[in-house]
């Protein structure tokens, strides 16, 4: 790493610092008087688990309250705070906040946590955006609540339909659609997103739910490239979309299996989601459509002594099973729930209406006190497009590794710094909070 890098991860880790000393000095002290004796034992069993662990929190107060000792039956804050900073071709140099929270709710043991998270961003691209997601467990798992919320102003990188393939037949407006020289556009539009599904458990770790999603852009232009041949404008007039606004509402329709030990970083377990979304022209949607999407997750500890030495793996697709889809929401790089797949690429750098990618990663430790660790990853994407390239046809690559610096030790937060390099000159720092997957 150079020294410019160097210097980039310390003002981030002191900024970091700063922020999570204020929020983790909201923690309150659990008054002793009001605890029952079993409550109390098994508080100080978890302080003992988190002992040899070492966090922001930890370094805050090494920092900050250097000569306090530290109270093992203060509770840490669920909350973590950081600035959210970020700087790449597509978006230009942002700046924003961004939050987490993860809690469990209730006192069963067995219930699954609780996990939000919220940001507000702009960038010097003209980039707003603002977020708010959750993934509520209620007591005894009995309910599992996910849904968000976005509105945003934004700016869209394009790179054309399929997977990077020159069309075989030599049409024309084949070569401009699929875009095989990868060539950037840019589309700018509102957008605003509202979704919600409630999951009922009906056996252990076996959930069914039923949701809406609300998928509205407005005012998308491509600029002066909009007078000529792109990507987008062939798809939409193909597809009978209006190029300047679409909506897509639907109903979706979920079975979700799940053993995960964590949600912000598991250690084993598995992660199983499979449904349909309909979108419906009733409920005020451009086109019908229906599509079936999956979503898998597996891993492996390798380790009983130091189980953060995990192999991961996941994959995730989605199928347009009838009708038509705007081209925006389309399947692709990054449009998973968390829009963090395809690490090395932007946000729908390949896309198809049927899109599968797939994914495995290394995770281990770098220090004894669980502060620092590292990841390596390698990706692969393939799609179809409308110049006759099959899904399963032709794959890309991506890949790449990254540091992980503890964030809260109670809640397995992560801060993580990823560098990843794709096909074509694709490459980026990628920096977000808990693991991609």
């Amino acid at each position: 790493m150079g020294t410019r890098w160097k210097y980039h991860l310390k003002q981030i880790l002191l900024i970091a610092a700063c922020i999570s000393y204020y929020s983790y000095s909201d923690a309150q002290t659990l008054p002793g008087d009001s605890l029952k004796a079993d409550s109390r034992h098994k508080n100080a069993q978890a302080v003992e688990s988190l002992a040899g662990q070492y966090d922001v929190g930890d370094l805050a107060q090494a920092i900050f309250r250097p000569r306090q000792k530290p109270d093992p039956l203060k509770k840490r804050s669920g909350i973590t705070i950081i600035p959210n900073v970020a700087a790449n071709p597509s978006i230009g140099a942002q700046i924003g906040i961004k939050a987490v929270a993860g809690r469990k709710l209730g006192t069963d043991p067995n219930t699954l946590m609780s996990v939000a998270a919220t940001s507000a961003s702009v960038t010097t691209k003209g980039i707003i955006y603002f977020y708010i997601n959750h993934n509520i467990y209620t007591p005894g798992n009995k309910w599992n609540l996910q849904g968000n919320l976005v509105v945003a102003k934004t700016v869209t990188p394009d790179f054309g339909l399929g997977i990077g393939q020159a069309p075989a037949t030599g049409n024309a407006t084949d070569q401009v659609l699929a875009n095989p020289d990868r060539k950037a556009r840019a589309l700018h539009s509102l957008y605003f997103n509202f979704r919600e599904k409630v999951y009922k458990e009906i056996d252990k770790g076996l959930f069914v739910g039923a949701g809406v999603s609300f998928d509205i852009r407005r005012n998308i232009d491509e600029g002066a490239a909009g007078n000529t041949p792109t990507p987008y404008n062939i798809y939409s007039d193909s597809y009978g979309f209006a190029r300047d606004r679409y909506t897509a509402n639907a109903l979706l329709f979920n079975v979700q299996y799940t053993t995960r030990d964590n949600l912000n970083r598991p250690y084993k377990g598995v992660y199983i989601d499979a449904g349909f979304r309909a979108n419906q022209s009733w409920m005020g949607s451009s086109k019908n459509a229906l599509q079936f999407t999956t979503d898998f997750r597996k891993y492996f500890s390798l380790s009983a002594s130091h189980p953060e030495h995990v192999i991961a793996f996941w994959n995730w697709g989605s199928y347009l099973l009838s009708g038509a889809v705007p081209y925006l929401e389309l399947p692709g790089t990054a449009k998973d729930a968390g829009f963090r797949s395809g690490r090395g690429y932007t946000t729908g750098y390949f896309k198809g209406t049927q899109y599968n990618y797939s994914e495995a990663e290394y995770r281990f430790p770098i220090t004894n006190n669980k502060f620092l660790s590292g990841v390596a990853f390698l990706n692969m994407q393939t799609a179809n497009d409308d110049a006759g390239a099959k899904l399963f046809e032709h794959w890309q690559p991506g890949y790449g590794g990254g540091l992980r610096v503890l964030f809260n030790k109670a809640t397995r937060t992560n801060l993580c710094l990823d560098y990843a390099w794709g096909r074509y000159g694709a490459r980026g720092f990628f920096l977000g909070l808990n693991e991609a997957f």
